[in-house]
């Protein structure tokens, strides 16, 4: 049972991770009508910041991190003022790669600010521990699961009872419409873009502490949180958020209790090919729904 329970915990915190990953890709699909593939290495150039803020000038990582945020909503801002906002008459499927482009002018920016060498970054709280009915967790993993838990519900209480919230959904349902109504699109989208930002340098500075921060470092995060929106269907808010919590406990129960005798590991394979199985027989995800367009 502790077992159990502590599996549990530990997939808890890692589905914070790749829910607030997920929410980052959400917020700007909702309002840009774009899959941005490139949120993954956004929080990854972020989370060099934070990591040069404590390493070069001794700041405390729970300081820094404000520093990588700051980073991140002014890099958000000026890609959604200098290039997302210019992509109007561009064809979906254009403004994709055009995320793809950006996955590779940040890896060749980030070598040449950064170095090129791997940089450590130190949990939030970096000792000690406690038992829940047998189970250890620490006390950093505590604070990550009720940090990325208390930011997700603030975020959809902003999304659902405050006027903001109001001008993200309604953006995020017609862009058209909203600006019917008179509600600023434009800066509706800059400021998600920049939220979104500051989300993937959170779950970067969440992540560092398990490897070290490098190019490739937030690379399965960003695929993880990708396959929460498309399990949770990409029409909500919420539903890629549940999608990860899904995948980081199911993940863990496989890989616990499915390990073949010669060690091998297929709990993450097997995840990804129950999420193919269910996708083929509901399309849209768990809270999707098929859009209908009427001529």
């Amino acid at each position: 049972m502790s077992i159990l329970i502590e599996i549990i915990l530990r997939s808890l915190e890692y589905g914070s991770i790749y829910a607030l990953a997920a929410l980052s890709i959400i917020l700007v699909y909702r309002t840009s009508n774009i899959t941005n593939f490139a949120q993954g290495v956004l929080g990854m150039f972020n989370t060099y910041v934070v990591a040069k803020l404590v390493i070069n000038y001794g700041i405390p990582v729970y300081f820094a991190v404000f520093g990588g945020m700051l980073s991140a909503m002014i890099i958000g801002l000026l890609i959604d003022v200098l290039i997302i906002r210019h992509t109007s008459k561009v064809s979906p499927v254009a403004k994709q790669i055009i995320t793809l482009g950006l996955i590779s002018v940040i890896l060749g920016l980030a070598p040449s600010i950064f170095g090129v060498y791997d940089l450590s970054l130190p949990k939030f709280i970096p000792r000690g521990s406690f038992s829940i009915y047998g189970a250890s967790i620490s006390y950093n993993a505590v604070l990550n699961i009720s940090l990325g838990l208390s930011l997700m519900l603030v975020m959809f209480f902003v999304l659902q009872k405050t006027k903001w919230g109001l001008a993200i959904r309604t953006t995020a349902s017609s862009e058209s419409t909203a600006k019917l109504m008179g509600i600023p699109t434009k800066t509706i989208t800059m400021v998600t873009w920049s939220v979104a930002g500051m989300l993937s340098v959170l779950a970067g500075t969440m992540t560092a502490p398990f490897s070290n921060v490098s190019l490739t470092f937030m690379n399965n995060v960003q695929v993880v949180a990708l396959l929460a929106c498309v399990l949770g269907g990409f029409q909500t808010f919420h539903g890629p958020v549940i999608g990860a919590y899904i995948i980081a406990v199911g993940t863990n129960l496989i890989q616990f209790y499915m390990t073949v005798p010669d060690g091998t590991i297929w709990g993450r394979p097997l995840v990804y090919l129950l999420i193919l199985v269910f996708l083929v027989i509901r399309p849209f995800g768990l809270f999707g729904k098929k859009t209908v367009k009427k001529v």
